[in-house]
């Protein structure tokens, strides 16, 4: 439980000194989604890259791939059902209330809990991996053909066109796929470059957390009249409930996983919803409220959930 406490301190602390840096005014009216801009156009593309560069692929390629990663699917998919008919929300909102439900906080909570809980940070990697070569892809797609104002009528081989030029302009997918590609062919950039890729890319962390402690000033989380509380609700109960139960059954009957092993997969997935969703939902200009807050309360709520999971099956 050490790991744990030490996790969420770090996280607390630096989204309390961006909260305070917000309430006073210190960077400026538009600290948060310069910021969020900073954070999806180079931090985060460095850290993916440097990440997978330096990663043992064999490690990554794993049954943890298969089931985080179809879990993951899995319950965006739910959101998506049971959102779309019941929320009605347009499809930006409905992308972001799905990554809200099942994109996991695996770097900045998610290392520590690895190294600390789990004594073994590979455990992290195969979920990393789907969400940066995968998972974003997919939902970044989603949100540039819908939420960017893309003119109706220019007819279907535009959107096709689109669809197939979108992801590889994207920063964050390019960081990875150039990362993989880097890391596949087995070639060992020089020294210097890595550098400065992991220096920018340490920077990625930090500034989301600051980031989404300036997005919380002057704002009530869960506020009535504002929030999408039905939203968030979903996507909340999704994430801490939901995902650790469907991962258990995945791994233990489906895999016949046991003891440490899946210890290790339902804790991953009782992470919270990771704060890369509000840099998205700024970028984007949608369903920020949704993000801000499901990332607030699930972060909060993982800690007691973390908690039970850790009595019960460590």
């Amino acid at each position: 439980m050490s790991g744990v406490i030490s996790g969420f301190t770090v996280i607390f602390i630096v989204v309390g000194a961006g909260y305070l840096l917000g309430r006073t005014n210190t960077l400026g009216e538009h600290a948060h989604e310069v910021l969020s801009r900073l954070v999806f156009f180079v931090c985060t593309p460095a850290l993916l890259l440097h990440s997978l560069v330096t990663s043992d692929l064999s490690v990554v390629f794993s049954s943890t791939l298969v089931i985080a990663g179809g879990c993951a699917s899995a319950i965006g998919l739910v959101y998506l059902l049971i959102a779309g008919p019941w929320l009605r929300r347009p499809i930006p909102e409905l992308t972001i209330g799905a990554l809200s439900s099942s994109y996991v906080n695996s770097v900045n909570l998610g290392l520590p809990i690895a190294i600390f809980v789990l004594d073994d940070a590979s455990f992290i990697a195969p979920l990393l991996l789907f969400q940066i070569l995968i998972y974003s892809p997919i939902a970044l797609t989603t949100l540039d053909l819908t939420a960017l104002g893309r003119q109706s009528g220019t007819g279907w081989r535009s959107t096709l066109r689109d669809a197939v030029i979108t992801p590889v302009t994207n920063p964050i997918v390019l960081g990875g796929i150039a990362g993989l590609i880097i890391s596949l062919i087995g070639w060992h950039p020089p020294e210097a470059i890595m550098k400065s890729f992991d220096m920018l890319g340490s920077a990625s962390v930090p500034a989301a957390l600051l980031a989404f402690g300036l997005s919380l000033t002057g704002v009530a989380v869960f506020k009535k009249g504002e929030a999408p509380r039905r939203d968030i609700a979903l996507a909340s109960v999704l994430k801490l409930v939901v995902m650790p139960a469907m991962v258990y059954v995945v791994a233990r009957f489906g895999f016949g996983e046991t003891g440490h092993q899946l210890f290790a997969q339902v804790v991953i997935a009782a992470l919270p919803t990771a704060q890369n969703v509000l840099v998205y939902a700024t970028r984007y200009r949608r369903g920020q409220i949704l993000a801000r807050d499901t990332a607030l309360i699930t972060t909060l709520g993982s800690i007691p959930t973390i908690a039970v999971i850790a009595l019960l099956l460590a």
